[in-house]
């Protein structure tokens, strides 16, 4: 058989920026240069600014979203968190706004009241702290536009919002609750958006903001671009997402439904009574920051409390938490300031801080998607990682799921038997109980120690119920704040407590 050089190759990108030429004759692979941001079609303004912020070499996500949307697609982009998506689609809103500019008012305008601009980009995320990282990106991008974009969110004081919004903004990030709130009350007209950023979609409709999102989209013209981004793309959200995109560009980055070959994947049996003492042995030998998942609100903030006492500078965050609280705890740990930050799941999908070395799972997570959110917050970009899960005794069947559900293997370890316990509330002496009052009152009151009924170790199941007084066959799953209860300790989603 004879190949000559005009064989006919076929050229193959994957997501390492590497060509591999299938040839007949050779199949080695070719490297090609890394594109750069100057290689968009993009205006040399638009460049210069971006290489002003220091972004200079785009991800991969990046390189694959941003040349469909300049040239007008809808994306439709199913990529992890961390892997660049906000400039994917900031670059593109920012150079068709720039290079499509609205026409100066006329002399008759000018002599009216002046008219507000209308708002020409719409960004809907899940979460206050993302749209906050979305308007720190673009105020990097565009740092001379005080007013350019404006921030509308649930958990912040309404007036200056409203303020903002009347100064006339080009770009509208915002949270969908809030936002429809805004529309219902007339203080806010989207009928003029040209560009519509749907970001976390699967977060959104884990959320419950599906019917938000039906209302603020229906308000919206149909003549417009859209890019949609998503960690996961299952039937139920391919078919949702389908209303919103008219013959998109599908941009698929990496795997998502399972955990980055980067991060080092941990497990300890551990007692419950010895998890904070291995947490403290964890930080005493290992570098760098680290990432604590809590179960609950309450367990954050008692991981929290118990931290500081052992003289580590430490931050919280939950559902619970004001948005003052929630922005200062971001910052410390950003900023280095405190070295851990202990969160609930609220801040699995809502943390966009590239430097987390450790994300430890003080508490075995709700699901294998919860699983693989909580350590995409390490190992990020070109970064390495570790990820540890805390595992009971009793929960070493639900640890197992994960690891063949998601198809990955933990390095099992075993928690030194000396560790410190951590003192807890012990058995009541009923004979030295004078007032039956204590009783009550004993479950929600800490001792002097800082604990609380409510900590005590999770019992072993049986038949259901958990080991738990009262409660019901099928709802007690042996973990505190509810589960599932079924005979083999059953690894089901439960209510998410952020």
């Amino acid at each position: 058989m004879k190949c000559g050089r005009d064989t006919k190759e076929r050229l193959i990108l994957n997501t390492g920026n590497t060509a591999v030429a299938e040839n007949p004759v050779s199949a080695s692979p070719v490297e090609t240069p890394s594109p750069k941001f100057t290689d968009f079609a993009i205006s040399d303004n638009l460049k210069n600014r971006l290489t002003a912020a220091g972004f200079i070499t785009p991800t991969p996500v990046q390189a694959g979203a941003i040349p469909p949307a300049l040239e007008g697609h809808d994306v439709l982009a199913t990529a992890a968190t961390g892997t660049g998506k906000t400039l994917s689609f900031l670059v593109p809103m920012i150079q068709r706004m720039d290079a499509n500019p609205l026409p100066a008012p006329t002399a008759q305008e000018g002599q009216q009241k002046r008219q507000i601009k209308p708002i020409r980009s719409l960004i809907l995320l899940p979460t206050r702290e993302l749209a906050m990282q979305v308007l720190e990106n673009y105020a990097k991008i565009v740092p001379n536009s005080k007013h350019d974009a404006v921030l509308v969110c649930g958990g912040l004081s309404e007036n200056p919002q409203l303020e903002a919004l009347r100064r006339g903004p080009r770009v509208v990030v915002a949270t969908p609750g809030r936002l429809e709130d805004y529309l219902k009350r007339g203080q806010i007209s989207i009928r003029n958006v040209e560009m519509l950023v749907l970001d976390e979609v699967d977060r959104m409709l884990d959320m419950g903001f599906l019917p938000a999102i039906r209302r603020i989209v229906a308000a919206l013209p149909k003549t417009r671009q859209t890019m949609c981004y998503s960690a996961t793309l299952d039937a139920n959200i391919a078919e949702i997402v389908r209303d919103y995109v008219s013959h998109p560009k599908r941009v698929q980055i990496g795997t998502t439904s399972k955990p980055n070959e980067r991060v080092e994947l941990r497990a300890y049996t551990v007692m419950q009574d010895q998890k904070l003492g291995l947490l403290d042995q964890m930080l005493n030998e290992e570098q760098g920051t680290f990432l604590v998942f809590s179960r609950t609100k309450h367990g954050a903030d008692r991981v929290g409390r118990k931290l500081e006492k052992l003289g580590h500078q430490t931050s919280v965050i939950h559902g619970d938490r004001s948005q003052s609280q929630r922005t200062s705890a971001l910052r410390s740990f950003a900023s280095g300031k405190s070295r851990i930050l202990v969160a609930t799941d609220v801040a699995a999908r809502g943390i966009d801080i590239s430097h987390i070395a450790h994300v430890v799972n003080y508490d075995l997570p709700n699901a294998s998607e919860d699983f693989v959110h909580r350590i995409g917050r390490t190992g990020r970009a070109s970064a390495t990682g570790v990820a540890t899960t805390f595992v009971m005794p009793q929960e070493r069947s639900d640890a197992r799921r994960i690891e063949r559900e998601l198809k990955i293997s933990f390095n099992w370890r075993e928690a030194d038997k000396n560790l410190q316990k951590e003192e807890r509330s012990g058995p009541i002496d009923m004979n030295k109980v004078s007032d039956m009052m204590q009783l009550e009152t004993r479950a929600w009151k800490t001792n002097s120690q800082g604990t609380s009924l409510e900590d005590a170790p999770v019992p072993q199941r049986r038949n259901g119920n958990g080991g738990r007084p009262g409660g019901r066959r099928g709802n007690g799953g042996g973990r505190p704040n509810g589960g599932n209860g079924s005979s083999g300790g059953g690894f089901r989603r439960r209510r998410r407590q952020s």
